[in-house]
């Protein structure tokens, strides 16, 4: 009875999501419900002390990012950095290899540390002006960003600063370059096997003679082609972020040590900040300040015009996603806490095979909890000391295991419910009847590439 609600209320939130029903409102009805039906009386401590905590717990950490995120999007979009670099991408790579180029813009963003969800926001302009140029269906567009930002260099790619791909080296003593060739096999196959199916969807569109379509949500603005910046100006922004984010990276930690203490005269005890916990966030969102400084600093006559309008649009923007995102973690955390999820948990610890067992318990409940960061911690937290006992007596490296839990994290997490994929839909101003077909189809070739590493290891041994 308690998988049966659990698996209710999953359902629920997912088809409440694909239908357009907001899920700030239908998260907590859904996890609510479930605790309804496990014990009543405890409806109210699970919404204050576990729903509410996780969510708001959440925006603490990441609105500032979800924020500076989308104003720095709308800052490339006004000074018209955007449609500099997409003429210029045009130019050399042509009108239809849009889906490439967007991947490969999301790919470098990601892989330079920029967090997943302020790729959306970045990238999000030159997406729009892309395909609107080359008349692609704009649906097309979350697919090809959930490839670039949420596939190989999230958990795939060796050395990516991702946070997939940071959480197992702290169960298995490896390092983010664990099994650097499996990694660079499965990013392959990945990149292969996603845009193949991308580059279809467009031509069948093409030949259906189906264009960009009429959009007026979220739609960037288009500026005048023939004061456009040059390119080399417009890239700067995006190199700034990416270059700041690995250097604050760094010396965050050498400024305030391990452990900072906070003493001011009105605080009645000195406040206590963990600094490995916020160092990611804080290099996130120092970098974003940066990029947007340099785009106004380079473009202000051109920014100022609509920067008052533009960015009441972005932070607009930003409330919506990151309360979306929110909603959802809170949704997980309680749904985490339920009987029912101990029993599925309990249960994907019987598939004999070490790495099997640890790519289908982690995508499992991936899935589940919306989070590929939370459905891996809460499997490794379990079952760390089980999988390294059994993949030591296979004499499966740990690397590997590493390799195989991290893009495992990243297959079925990107189900309609994931805050991610809600982001991405809410900054494209698309629903997912409209899109997420498409990004389903990149989610069964990320859990596919899982299993593909799996049987490569298998059959070469390769590392």
């Amino acid at each position: 009875m308690s998988f049966v609600v659990v698996l209710a209320a999953l359902v629920f939130l997912m088809l409440a999501a694909y239908r357009g029903y907001s899920v700030i409102l239908m998260a907590p009805i859904a996890a609510l419900g479930a605790v309804i039906l496990i014990d009543p009386s405890a409806v109210a401590p699970v919404f204050s002390g576990v729903f509410m905590e996780k969510m708001v717990g959440f925006l603490k950490l990441y609105f500032p990012v979800f924020m500076l995120g989308a104003v720095f999007g709308k800052v490339i979009e006004l000074s018209g950095f955007a449609e500099s670099i997409v003429a210029t991408a045009i130019q050399y790579l042509g009108r239809s290899r849009a889906n490439l180029i967007i991947v490969l813009v999301c790919a470098l963003l990601t892989y330079g540390g920029v967090s997943v969800f302020v790729v959306v926001f970045a990238v999000y302009p030159f997406a729009a002006e892309l395909y609107r140029q080359g008349n692609i269906p704009k649906r097309l567009m979350p697919g090809a960003i959930a490839l670039g930002a949420f596939s190989f260099t999230m958990d795939a790619l060796p050395g990516t600063p991702q946070i997939q791909n940071i959480i197992p080296t702290t169960f298995f003593n490896t390092t983010a370059w664990a099994a650097p060739v499996l990694g660079v096999l499965g990013s392959l196959f990945l990149l292969v096997v996603g845009l193949g199916y991308l580059e279809w969807r467009r031509r069948v569109a093409a030949r259906n003679g189906e264009g960009y379509g009429a959009h007026e949500l979220n739609e960037p603005r288009h500026a005048d082609s023939a004061s456009l910046p040059p390119p080399w100006l417009a890239i700067m922004p995006l190199l700034v972020v990416g270059i700041a984010n690995f250097w604050l990276t760094r010396m965050i930690p050498a400024w305030y040590g391990q452990l900072h203490s906070l003493s001011l005269p009105g605080l009645a005890k000195p406040v206590e900040t963990k600094i490995a916990t916020l160092t990611a966030v804080w290099a996130v969102e120092g970098a974003l300040l940066l990029g947007i400084l340099v785009v106004l600093a380079s473009a202000f006559r051109v920014v100022k015009q609509r920067f008052a309008e533009g960015s009441r649009a972005a932070v607009g923007g930003a409330m919506l996603a990151s309360m979306n995102t929110a909603s959802e973690y809170g949704f997980g955390g309680v749904i985490a806490a339920l009987p029912g999820f101990l029993v599925i948990r309990e249960s994907l610890q019987s598939i004999p095979d070490p790495l099997l067992n640890a790519a289908v318990s982690v995508s499992t409940l991936a899935g589940i909890t919306g989070s590929a960061s939370g459905g891996m911690s809460i499997a490794l937290a379990a079952m760390s000391e089980n999988l390294m006992a059994a993949a030591n007596a296979a004499h499966i490296p740990l690397d590997v295991l590493h390799r195989v839990v991290s893009m495992a994290s990243g297959g079925m997490d990107t189900l309609p419910h994931n805050g991610a994929v809600i982001t991405l839909l809410a900054v494209t101003g698309l629903t997912h009847r409209q899109a997420y077909k498409d990004i389903f189809a990149i989610t069964l070739v990320k859990t596919l590439a899982a299993l593909f590493v799996i049987a490569m290891f298998y059959l070469t041994g390769l590392v």
